[in-house]
């Protein structure tokens, strides 16, 4: 099994889960986990879902209504059959049945048109089950045009930038067997730009090197000047 760092945006993103979960009827059941690209919204809702036997779906920029109904009845081990009505009350009746998270990611493509967001509207008042979705920064201003769909989110949750103690977490998992200075780990956290993948990046580079050098502990000093990986094209000729 892939080993999974616990960030702080996994603890957030189980955090949200539980409190779903735990609600009282009367209360709205949506959540929404939003951020930059990389920030690592999608591992941690991965994560969660592994843990609590969540529903989890990625959305596709040329998905439509029947394909997402399609998608979700195959995470749930439901052949698809029949109309989008159909389908839509096939995922309502198991959602209700089973009691379990629905987590929708890329939910930004979601939020492209009224008939998708409606939809979604209507698997969580057709359950009354429980909805995580995951989008960028924007995604809680683009969902003001729903006011119906708006008013039955219960948590918005801003994904975080990494952090130092993000960063140590990482290590193991991208830079096995190697030692990574706490010096080293902070110039990494500054030149992501908050992104989790970034200093992912750097760490893997890390092990690469230390392997190549023999080292067994890496820290600024050893680093030097050497490039880091920002996301950024290099210049031609650089």
């Amino acid at each position: 099994m892939t080993q999974t760092a616990q960030i702080h945006n996994l603890e957030l993103a189980r955090t949200a889960a539980e409190r779903l979960v735990s609600r009282h009827s009367a209360l709205p059941g949506i959540a929404v986990m939003y951020g930059p690209s990389g920030y690592g919204k999608t591992t941690a809702a991965m994560a969660v879902a592994n843990e609590n036997r969540s529903y989890f779906v990625q959305m596709r920029s040329a998905w439509s209504r029947g394909m997402l109904l399609k998608k979700i009845l195959v995470e749930m081990s439901i052949k698809p059959t029949g109309t989008i009505p159909e389908m839509l009350d096939q995922v309502s009746e198991q959602l209700a049945t089973s009691g379990r998270l629905l987590i929708i990611d890329e939910f930004d493509y979601c939020a492209k048109n009224d008939s998708m967001i409606e939809l979604v509207r209507d698997i969580y008042e057709g359950s009354q089950a429980t909805l995580l979705v995951l989008g960028e920064e924007q995604l809680p201003h683009k969902l003001k045009r729903w006011e119906r769909f708006h008013s039955r989110v219960l948590s918005w949750i801003p994904a975080q930038p990494v952090s130092l103690a993000d960063a140590a977490s990482l290590v193991p998992i991208y830079s096995p067997g190697v030692a990574v200075a706490d010096d080293l780990l902070a110039h990494l956290v500054g030149y992501s730009g908050g992104s989790v993948r970034r200093v992912s990046v750097n760490l893997n580079s890390i092990a690469e090197l230390a392997a190549l050098e023999g080292w067994s502990t890496v820290d600024l000093a050893a680093w030097g000047n050497r490039p880091l990986y920002t996301g950024d094209a290099p210049r031609r000729g650089a």
